[in-house]
């Protein structure tokens, strides 16, 4: 298991042969999957809907394990000078009594995660997507179907016009949470929508108050406001925070109908240092809700369609998890066909290497989020008493961390490997302004 997050570079054996794929989506699983696969001799055309992405998004994090695989494609430099360094989770209740505090440092001095602006993550990619010369980028293409051509190969049919590009020997699809394309395999799923999402607000951080740890602050299973430092965004100088606030959809047209004060109020109520981001939303459009899904696939592939990222395994974002295992996700294909004899026997090795990473924080997300967005509210005093004797024991506040880094496997089973360490990057993060 460990071997097979080896970076490009190091191969002991000849490639697969050459390959022509179709990835669908310019996403986080989608662009790094279209890097690492040209970089290893495949021809990739890469199809995205929005005919001109552009840097959006609300905060994410970022952990050594999504570092490893940005540095294995020589971009963590880029991505990583853009956020802000988060050494610990802090989780308290609304009286003030501490529920989780878990610092990285807990598993390993050289070890933190990067608060950061979504943008910043697809800029990166999405630039080194469009410089290479390995990487036909076809935007404004939205991919309703996959079809057979007479080859017997992989074509993609357009959502509105229903022409086809193709043929393909291997179909990628990456084209998040809400895919149609998982419907074009007999690959069992299931796929639910969670009952509860947050609101997300970026506001400027000029007196920088918000630094190094992402902050939550609970009340029963139905309140969590969080505030995460975000870096500098995709542009500009100033640091920005992430306020996010949960809520469940049901209750999402009520929320807009009371208007912003009720609802700052509350805030301030669970966070006061929140009023510097508050002040700065005038209007209910300004906040943005994020709903999740639940997608659960029996295996990621056939003999020629693999699925990646949120398309294949989204969860709640309740261990922040996202963009990290989209990465590995996209770095371990790549790595897998290239060990490959065959193009199934190469597919079919990346769902196995995907299992144990990928079972496990599906289990630990899903069992864990009612405990912090549900109906449940029992559970809330469940959490606020054993949440903080559980972190007093070494090996379990170790496993914690570990499942925040992003490598954690089951217990017991050891973690995947981290690449490249970041801290060299360290005195250059800490020395900016």
């Amino acid at each position: 298991m460990l071997a097979r997050l080896t970076p490009f570079g190091r191969y002991s054996r000849a490639p697969m042969r050459r390959l022509e794929v179709g990835i669908i989506g310019a996403g986080t699983a989608g662009s790094a999957a279209a890097l690492f696969l040209s970089r290893a001799g495949h021809a990739v055309t890469l199809f995205e809907r929005v005919p001109a992405p552009r840097a959006v998004g609300a905060g994410i994090s970022l952990q050594p394990s999504g570092m490893s695989v940005l540095a294995a494609l020589g971009l963590l430099e880029a991505v990583a000078t853009r956020g802000a360094v988060i050494r610990e989770l802090y989780a308290e209740t609304a009286a003030r009594k501490r529920v989780a505090h878990l610092k990285y440092s807990d598993v390993a001095e050289d070890l933190y995660g990067l608060g950061m602006h979504r943008g910043v993550l697809f800029q990166t990619l999405f630039h080194a997507v469009k410089a290479s010369p390995g990487i036909t980028l076809k935007c404004g293409i939205g991919i309703e179907d996959l079809a057979r051509g007479p080859d017997g190969r992989n074509l993609v049919v357009e959502t509105d016009t229903r022409k086809t590009h193709g043929p393909f020997d291997l179909i990628v699809v990456a084209d998040g949470a809400r895919s149609r394309l998982r419907d074009d395999t007999v690959l069992k799923k299931t796929v639910k929508k969670y009952p509860w999402g947050a609101l997300w607000f970026v506001g400027r951080d000029e007196g920088h108050r918000f630094q190094n740890r992402l902050y939550q602050v609970l009340e029963g299973t139905q309140r969590m406001v969080g505030l995460l430092p975000t870096g500098l965004g995709p542009a500009g100088d100033t640091p920005l925070v992430s306020l996010f606030y949960s809520l469940g959809r049901h209750s999402l047209e009520s929320w807009r109908a009371a208007g912003l004060q009720p609802w700052k109020a509350e805030v301030l109520r669970y966070a006061p240092e929140a009023d510097v981001l508050l002040a700065q939303i005038e209007s209910i459009d300004q906040v943005l809700f994020a709903e999740y899904h639940d997608v659960v696939m029996a295996q990621w592939n056939t003999a020629d369609v693999v699925y990646l990222g949120d398309a294949a395994h989204a969860t709640s974002p309740q261990l922040g998890q996202g963009c990290n295992l989209a990465l590995v996700d996209a770095q371990v294909l790549a790595h897998s066909l290239a060990h490959a004899d065959s193009l199934l026997m190469g597919l079919d090795a990346y769902s196995r290497a995907r299992a144990a990473h990928l079972d496990y924080y599906q289990f630990a997300t899903r069992w864990l989020t009612p405990f912090f967005q549900s109906d449940l509210t029992w559970l809330g005093p469940l959490r606020d008493l054993g949440m903080p004797m559980m972190t007093l024991l070494p090996w379990v506040r170790q496993q914690m961390v570990l499942a925040m880094c992003g490598n954690a496997l089951w217990p017991l089973t050891g973690a995947l490997p981290l690449e490249t360490r970041p801290l060299a990057l360290e005195p250059m993060l800490l020395s900016r302004p």
